[in-house]
């Protein structure tokens, strides 16, 4: 699981592919969002990795999906903007 201290949202990927996102924000333009789907992880090879998250039932108000890039070693974030700041970053914790 991964976790903003700061505002409580958390990521959980789970070992079966499946995932849930709570009061997390993915850009600047959005507010806090609630939803879940699948993830899938993208090694690139020369960029920054990625887990690929497929968001199920229109959770954002959008069909598809939302990438949330490795940061460091324990650390994820949604960048809305490639070239800005990140829009929120995780950390990874042992539970809840």
């Amino acid at each position: 699981m991964y976790r903003d201290d700061d505002t409580g949202g958390e990521v959980r990927l789970d070992a079966d592919g499946s995932f849930s996102a709570t009061d997390v924000e993915t850009d600047d333009a959005s507010g806090p969002a609630d939803f879940h789907g699948s993830w899938e992880f993208h090694d690139s090879g020369t960029t920054t990795d990625f887990v690929y998250l497929s968001v199920e039932d229109g959770g954002l108000g959008r069909t598809g999906g939302v990438q949330l890039y490795t940061t460091g070693e324990d650390t994820v974030a949604f960048h809305g903007d490639p070239d800005g700041p990140p829009a929120m970053v995780l950390r990874r914790v042992s539970g809840p």
